[in-house]
């Protein structure tokens, strides 16, 4: 008898072990991540029943605050521009959590206790409690442009200071409204939530940062600084001009766009986007090479930007060209199983204006205290070194042939000198009608002034219904590109 009784209080003591620790575990170690979980409303409650911190542009134009109301969590969460910022600020719901610089820098935007600065603030009655203002790097006049420049058509603008990282513009489009979400009424928050997953037109995904597509051209950038960081002595020979060419080991050609004849050095090649000489150009670099060029540019890797959801670009790895050379030469083009973000093909273009150097990409500027006392100042900082300073300036002055006497030449500026490549990826599309389509993903990067670089923007316009069958970079992504630098550089 005392043998089980033993045994029994053995298991008593080892049960209430186990509680113990699990008490311990979900009260002390657990304790932060179940108080923000998503859905959470007795924190939500607590936290939405003080202010919170303001999100703000870099000239002090306010994208997201908190506005008293009458009801039991006395303020709610307001973003005066909507879908403007939507991508970048994200929302704030009681119910579906935070994304963007909500969730990014919510520990800045909550509400923290006012410090006691006096004796009447040690015997008041009333917690008071302050907010601190998130600054970020974006340009109202710079987001506002990419929106109006994109219109209705599906696409995403990214714009960089190259110098700093700094976003100075992030837009997606479609866009969606943050303030559905952040109503504190239950059910129609959770129908707006449902609505906006449900629409096929995914206004709720972010094509600046987490969509990737098939670079096409524009990738010719990485494969350039590949000739001159690996095989330099390409860049002296003359390529045939020819309409296609045969793929070793099938009976496939690879053709250029249109069925042109092109050729010639590679600054020729390079300025009409020559896909036969630039696939001839991947064949002789080689797999490896061509892969350390494109990882050295930020590929296969998430891009440090401070907001979620970032999408790494992809290049695929050189064991996988062992027995598909045609592959490569299609890689080299930016088709294939290429794919990159508009975030990824602006860093490519920002690494070659500032001298191979991929500057950490932010949105934050600056974190101020209630008193507009600055907390928190990002100092910019290297990513990445992409290529050489020799070999970005090669291609810099390769791709300002692009706008003189190439496929840009319609985004060129009386007294602007502009760097810019074009991209015009082909892709098939499925229609309303569920036929499938051909189109192409219209692309294009720039820089300018091309020896001092303010801004690096890139711009994709996918291939979707409304769009010419032969559409190019050119056609839809330039008009984008060059009002966005006209706007930056205080020419519109």
């Amino acid at each position: 008898m005392d043998r089980r009784i033993r045994r029994v209080g053995i298991f008593l003591a080892a049960l209430f072990g186990v509680l113990f620790l699990q008490l311990n575990n979900i009260q002390i170690f657990q304790a932060t991540k179940l108080d923000n979980k998503q859905g959470n409303l007795l924190t939500a409650s607590s936290t939405s029943a003080e202010p919170r911190g303001s999100i703000v542009a870099r000239n002090g134009t306010v994208l997201a605050q908190s506005v008293p109301v009458s009801d039991q969590y006395h303020y709610q969460r307001e973003y005066p521009n909507g879908p403007l910022y939507a991508d970048v600020t994200g929302y704030y719901s009681l119910i579906y959590g935070t994304s963007g610089i909500e969730a990014s820098y919510n520990s800045y935007l909550v509400a923290q206790p006012n410090p006691l600065t006096s004796l009447s603030d040690i015997f008041s009655s009333q917690q008071k409690y302050v907010t601190d203002t998130v600054v970020l790097t974006i340009s109202a006049k710079l987001q506002a442009e990419a929106q109006k420049a994109l219109g209705s058509r599906k696409g995403a603008v990214v714009a960089i200071d190259p110098s700093t990282g700094s976003i100075l513009a992030m837009y997606s489009s479609p866009s969606y409204d943050p303030n559905a979400l952040a109503s504190h009424n239950a059910t129609s928050v959770e129908a707006a939530w449902h609505s906006l997953l449900a629409d096929p037109n995914q206004p709720m995904l972010d094509r600046a940062t987490s969509r990737d597509y098939p670079p096409g051209s524009t990738f010719k950038i990485v494969t350039t600084s590949a000739v001159y960081d690996h095989m330099p002595q390409i860049a002296s020979e003359t390529f045939p001009y020819q309409t296609q060419i045969k793929l070793p080991n099938t009976v496939n050609t690879l053709s250029n766009y249109a069925h042109e004849s092109c050729g010639g050095s590679i600054a020729e090649a390079l300025a009409v986007s020559c896909d036969t000489t630039y696939a001839q150009i991947g064949m002789q670099l080689g797999a490896q090479n061509l892969y350390n060029e494109a990882y050295s540019f930020g590929f296969n890797q998430v891009p440090p930007l401070d907001i979620p959801g970032v999408a790494a670009a992809q290049f695929p790895k050189a064991s996988s060209f062992a027995r598909n050379i045609p592959g490569l030469a299609y890689s080299a083009i930016g088709q294939e199983n290429v794919s990159a973000t508009a975030l990824q093909m602006a860093l490519a273009g920002s690494a070659i204006a500032d001298h191979g150097a991929i500057m950490t990409p932010h949105l934050m500027g600056q974190i101020r205290n209630y008193q507009d006392q600055v907390v928190k100042n990002y100092v910019p900082k290297l990513w990445k070194q992409a290529t050489s300073a020799s070999t970005a300036a090669q291609v810099t002055q390769l791709m300002v042939g692009v706008v003189k006497s190439g496929t840009a030449q319609g985004i060129a500026i009386p007294g602007v000198e502009i760097a810019a490549k074009t991209g015009t990826a082909q892709t098939n599309l499925t229609a309303s009608n569920n036929l499938s389509l051909s189109g192409s993903d219209n692309w294009m990067v720039a820089f300018a002034p091309a020896q001092n670089p303010k801004i690096a923007v890139a711009v994709v316009v996918p291939a979707q219904n409304g769009l010419s069958s032969n559409s190019t970079g050119a056609q839809y992504a330039g008009p984008v590109v060059k009002s966005m630098i006209q706007m930056a550089l205080g020419l519109s």
